[in-house]
């Protein structure tokens, strides 16, 4: 079956595409980083990772959770946020080191037994490595991808509409960040790219390709366009263009729908 991109009639259930990557960066970290031992479950410090789901940790502490070693090593070599604490197993304590010692942390690292450390957390973890990081103040769309335009001629910038499922936000961070995406711009119901699952699909995906999400989403669509975007959608029927006659030499700023 031949698909064949179009432009959108209406914004319809799209995935649209708008892209931005976040060049490396170092951490200026504190060289004097030391482990500090948990041992009681209710120990005030360890708030951000007791028993709380995504949605009430966002709302309720301005907080996300990172999970998983990979991830971890985005946040602290490649992210624009900072970790606020670091909470490790014993054994993932061990195992990463060496690898501590080369980040520096200027934040505390929190280690417990894993046995403590799965009490607390209230969802399973299997690799004992956690980080919880603030959230930055949200970034208006438009802007964005203005932001996008004037660092490079043609930006490529992703569009998500109603986008529910964890996995495939973080799937599309994460094709984001190694094929070169310059941005990701979402309606107002599509899954925070934030929430933990996404951040662990994504590889870090979501700590280094800038976001934001729409309030006014027809209108937001319409005010990319009119920045320059050429908005593109891929689609099985007769009313568009066959992939292989598209120009791959043509140049300018676009947003591909999916």
């Amino acid at each position: 079956m031949d698909c064949r991109l179009v432009a959108p009639r209406s914004t319809g259930r799209l995935l649209c595409v708008a892209l931005r990557i976040c060049a490396p960066r170092r951490l200026c970290l504190d060289p004097g980083m030391q482990r500090i031992e948990i041992t009681d479950l209710d120990d005030p410090r360890l708030v951000d990772y007791q028993n709380l789901k995504d949605a009430n940790l966002a709302s309720h502490r301005g907080r996300f959770i990172v999970e998983g070693r990979g991830n971890l090593e985005v946040l602290l070599e490649r992210s624009r946020y900072e970790p606020e604490s670091i909470l490790l197993s014993e054994r993932t304590h061990r195992s990463l080191y060496a690898d501590l010692e080369r980040w520096s942390p200027s934040c505390p690292v929190y280690v417990a037994e894993q046995s403590v450390l799965d009490r607390i957390v209230g969802f399973p973890i299997h690799r004992g490595c956690l980080s919880a990081c603030r959230r930055s103040l949200d970034e208006d769309a438009v802007e964005l991808a203005k932001r996008c335009l004037a660092a490079e001629q043609a930006p490529r910038i992703l569009l998500l509409e109603s986008i529910f499922n964890l996995d495939n936000v973080g799937g599309i961070f994460r094709n984001a960040m190694a094929l070169g995406g310059r941005a990701v711009i979402s309606c107002p119901q599509t899954c925070d790219p934030l929430y933990r699952k996404a951040v662990r699909t994504s590889m870090g995906g979501t700590l280094v390709v800038p976001f934001a999400r729409a309030t006014d989403w027809p209108s937001t669509l319409g005010r990319i366009r009119d920045l320059g975007y050429e908005i593109l959608a891929l689609d099985p029927g007769q009313a568009g263009i066959l992939i292989d006659q598209i120009d791959a030499d043509r140049a300018g700023p676009s947003a591909r729908i999916s």
